[in-house]
């Protein structure tokens, strides 16, 4: 096989990779700061799927914004933040009337709730928009980079997700309320006695990491068709990331997620699309019987 081709499929996997991370970051955080496993996670991808769906078929209606959204970056710039704002509100709420009751209970207990919860937003799905597959064929075609040629899809998708992803990272690391989120994450009893409103943060940390997984959600429809069942697949993907990353490491996440995107590229091209995606199941299998705390977890 030559370079070429290597570098094709390794810049393949990256640009997906990065779309991951938005996913599985915002599972991280959840999961950094309240200790509780939201399975629900891949649902609300699911609905930030959707929500660009949404507005897909909704803005010709809108004479107004026709003009603007008929042009691929400005429809996606909408999109995603329409995605992220409708999942940060339905993460507050879910955070708010049901997991804020879970945290300090045992893990079983927040697995079957964001259990619970994740078929209730998939039947809920089901519902209103039936199973069948349903996609927003915006951006076609590709990109030539001298001699590669990549995916215009995965690489506006790329581009998006590593600025949202690069945001929150010094959003965390720079801004005031970061720095509640990280003090919260590293120990909630001892921020509560330092004047921080645990509360407040938990609330809003969930309501964040709901919004990460819309704007993947987003991001992933211009790339695949989804259905109500997507979030079961993903949420798969999201948890081997974790776990390879290093639970509760948000750094760990994006490096985990690019990471999964080479090996599921390279298997696909080496094996079947089927294997690849076997490919985060074997990841997670290795990496909890080498190394349990991840690549940038710490063992606890």
């Amino acid at each position: 096989m030559d370079p070429l081709t290597i570098a094709q499929i390794a810049i393949g996997g990256l640009l997906l990779g990065a779309v991951y991370a938005l996913l599985a970051c915002g599972l991280n955080l959840i999961f950094g700061v309240m200790r509780v496993i939201n399975v629900s996670h891949g649902q609300l991808m699911m609905l930030g799927s959707y929500a660009t769906l949404w507005v897909f078929t909704s803005y010709g209606a809108l004479p107004f914004l026709a003009p603007i959204l008929s042009s691929p970056i400005p429809f996606i710039v909408v999109s995603v933040v329409v995605s992220m704002a409708v999942m940060f509100v339905v993460g507050v709420f879910l955070q708010r009337f049901f997991v804020q009751y879970v945290m300090r209970a045992p893990e079983l207990t927040s697995l079957l709730l964001t259990f619970g919860l994740g078929i209730t937003i998939t039947n809920l799905a089901l519902y209103f928009w039936s199973a069948n597959y349903q996609s927003v064929p915006y951006l076609t075609g590709s990109f030539a980079l001298g001699p590669l040629s990549l995916s215009l899809p995965r690489l506006v998708a790329f581009s998006f997700a590593l600025v949202i992803t690069l945001v929150v990272y010094f959003f965390l690391q720079r801004a005031r309320f970061g720095k509640a989120i990280r003090a919260t994450a590293q120990h909630g009893d001892m921020a509560m006695i330092c004047g921080i409103d645990v509360g407040r943060v938990r609330l809003i940390t969930f309501g964040l990491g709901a919004a990460l997984a819309g704007a993947a959600g987003s991001l992933l429809i211009t790339m695949y068709a989804v259905n109500p069942d997507m979030g079961q697949v993903f949420i798969l993907k999201a948890f081997a990331i974790i776990v390879l990353g290093g639970m509760g490491s948000f750094s760990g996440a994006f490096l985990g997620a690019l990471i999964l995107g080479l090996v599921e590229g390279f298997t696909s091209y080496f094996f079947t699309v089927q294997l690849s995606e076997a490919a985060a199941y074997i990841i997670l299998i290795l990496v909890l019987l080498l190394k349990p705390s991840g690549l940038l977890g710490l063992r606890e």
